[in-house]
């Protein structure tokens, strides 16, 4: 049995996307016995950030500057804007480092079973940010749910009377994907945006 404490720290990292009680047991013993290595680097970064949490007021990204890092890049070109569902969303374009412009996080996907309407999301600042102009093309990246596809659709419909170039990810086949093991929806879109063999 483990001490009241250190079974609160198993479940609070059982509670983390992806661990569940096993992960988080092993977590905490490889903590308890690389105390001085992991255990007290991870409290300090934890309670760095805890501190220093923002949410940017510019764009909805999390970090710990007001505007982050990215709206305040100077490198990156503000014309081209890319509008994603969730933080993990735009952490995972930026990661790759394809995507020069900036970010509009709208903090969700509309969804009628979930009661998540337009005006539960950053969609009014999304709107706002396009109207003050400067921007030439807005870059829908929703994923390719029913939901996203709704919340891209109904972007789409609010943004078409101003003067930008609207654009969407491309969906279909993954690199390295074998069709046989894809799902009817990937296959029917990746059918749908065939283009000619050059």
């Amino acid at each position: 049995m483990a001490s009241p404490e250190i079974e609160t720290l198993t479940q609070a990292l059982a509670r983390l996307p992806g661990l569940g009680p096993r992960s988080a047991r092993r977590a905490v013993l490889h903590l308890l016995k690389k105390r001085e290595a992991a255990m007290a680097p991870l409290l300090r970064a934890l309670e760095a950030v805890n501190e220093r949490l923002v949410t940017c007021h510019v764009c909805g990204n999390v970090d710990t500057t007001d505007p982050c890092t990215i709206c305040a890049d100077p490198r990156r070109d503000a014309r081209l804007l890319c509008v994603v569902e969730e933080v993990a969303d735009l952490w995972a374009l930026d990661r790759a480092r394809l995507f020069p412009g900036r970010f509009h996080v709208l903090g969700g996907r509309l969804s009628a079973l979930e009661g998540v309407r337009p005006e539960d999301l950053a969609i009014d600042s999304l709107i706002r940010r396009v109207a003050a102009g400067g921007i030439d093309e807005v870059v829908l990246a929703m994923n390719a749910t029913l939901e996203g596809q709704t919340t891209a659709h109904y972007i789409a419909e609010r943004i078409e009377s101003f003067p930008v170039r609207l654009t969407q990810l491309a969906h279909g086949l993954p690199v390295g994907g074998e069709l046989d093991y894809l799902d009817e929806g990937t296959l029917a879109q990746a059918l749908r945006a065939r283009r000619p063999v050059s």
